[in-house]
């Protein structure tokens, strides 16, 4: 793939997380899950591997930071998942295994993260057990979303790559 259409994807998964979670969201526990960056963690995972699924999701929490409808969360939650879903990919060549990457990354590892992270960067003392549950309903309604889009894409083969179940 030249690096302009990889760009150019880049740009427009960007753009589709960021319009999609200004409308698509719910609140989740402590948070407000946002499946639509997760569906487009595990749709990149897939499509264009670990490295600009994490470009996409830093991209992706920075503008909606800018804009105002964003958390500073969005970005260990949104990149550790992105890695994780083009990294199991990558090396199972499934497209479940990239929705558990979402849902492990973003759902269980991330609330890790951002225990330290949250107590530097927004003043808050919470452990990870405070942020499990929204992580997961949010990891797990986009990893679904994701797994089935993928799904769509590959069967309607609008994108060429190897075939998986």
């Amino acid at each position: 793939m030249s690096n302009i259409k990889k760009q150019t994807y880049i740009a427009l998964l960007v753009a589709i997380a960021v319009i999609g979670s200004s409308f698509l969201w719910f609140p989740a526990g402590v948070a407000k899950a946002f499946p639509v960056q997760h569906a487009v963690n595990v749709i990149a995972g897939v499509l264009l591997g670990p490295v600009p699924a994490v470009i996409i999701a830093f991209l992706t929490g920075l503008i909606r930071n800018f804009m105002g409808t964003g958390s500073l969360l969005a970005f260990p939650g949104g990149m550790i998942g992105a890695f994780l879903a083009g990294y199991l990919y990558r090396k199972m060549k499934r497209t479940w295994a990239a929705s558990a990457g979402e849902i492990i990354g973003s759902g269980l590892i991330a609330p890790l993260f951002a225990v330290p992270y949250a107590a530097l960067l927004l003043g808050t003392s919470a452990g990870a057990f405070f942020y499990i549950p929204a992580f997961l309903v949010s990891s797990l309604s986009g990893a679904l979303l994701g797994y089935l889009i993928v799904t769509r894409i590959k069967k309607s083969r609008a994108w060429k790559y190897d075939t998986d179940s």
